[in-house]
C-alpha cells in the first residue's frame, strides 16, 4: 500500500487532488493500492509564511508514518513557479528530511491543466462541443473564467463541483504539454516509486 498525503490549497482540491493522483498511479500499475486521506487544506497566503509549511508538513507526516509520502500542490498565480518551488520544497524538506516530498505548483492555476487537455473535455460539465485548447494553456489569467465562457444554458465554473468532475476525466497526457502538469505527473511517478522502494 502506497500511503501518501496531500496538503492543498484551494477548496476544490481537496476532492480532485485525490482523484488524480489515483489516476497518475493507475498508469503505471493498475493494481497499486493508494491510500490518500483528505488533502490539508491552507490558503496560499499562509502557506508560505514562515513556520507555517513547516507545521503543515509536520502534521501531514505524522498521518502517514515513515513509510509514506507527502504532495504540496498550489498555484503560482503571479509569481514563478521556477523560484517558488524550489524555495517550498526546501523548507519542506528540511521540516521532514526522512520522507519523500514533492511540489507542485501550478503555472497560474490547477485549471491551466484543463485547458492544456480542453478537447478531451468536450460536452462534459456544460462546456461547448467545439472546445479547443489556447496556443499557451499556462499562459493565461483565470482560467476558470475561460471555462466559465465556453459552458452553456448561463453555467458558471463551480470550483468545488466542477474541478473534482474535471480531474477525473481530462486526457492526462494531453495535459502533459502543459510544463507543470507534466512536473505533477513526473513527481506523482518519483513519489510512489521512492515510497515503494523504501517498503522492500
Amino acid at each position: 500500500m502506497i500511503k501518501i498525503g496531500c496538503i492543498v490549497e484551494g477548496h476544490g482540491e481537496i476532492e480532485a487532488v485525490p482523484i488524480l493522483v489515483r489516476r497518475i498511479a493507475q498508469e503505471i500499475d493498475p493494481t497499486l493500492t493508494i491510500q490518500l486521506d483528505p488533502p490539508i487544506r491552507v490558503p496560499k497566503s499562509r502557506l508560505i509564511k514562515q513556520k507555517e509549511l513547516e507545521r503543515t508538513v509536520e502534521f501531514v507526516a505524522r498521518g502517514v508514518g515513515q513509510n509514506g509520502g507527502i504532495l504540496i500542490i498550489l498555484d503560482s498565480d503571479d509569481e514563478c513557479p521556477a523560484t517558488l518551488g524550489p524555495e517550498l520544497l526546501e523548507r519542506a524538506r528540511q521540516a521532514r528530511s526522512n520522507l519523500p516530498i514533492r511540489v507542485i505548483v501550478a503555472k497560474r492555476e490547477f485549471e491551466a491543466w484543463f485547458l492544456a487537455s480542453a478537447e478531451s473535455l468536450r460536452g462534459r460539465r456544460g462546456l461547448a462541443n467545439d472546445l479547443n485548447s489556447p496556443s499557451d494553456p499556462e499562459s493565461i489569467r483565470g482560467a476558470k473564467e475561460w471555462l466559465t465562457a465556453r459552458m452553456s444554458g448561463g453555467r458558471h465554473y463551480v470550483e468545488t463541483l466542477d474541478q473534482p468532475a474535471l480531474a477525473a476525466s481530462f486526457d492526462l497526457h494531453r495535459a502533459r504539454g502543459a510544463a507543470s502538469f507534466d512536473k505533477l505527473f513526473r513527481d506523482v511517478l518519483a513519489a510512489i516509486g521512492e515510497i515503494t522502494a523504501r517498503q522492500t
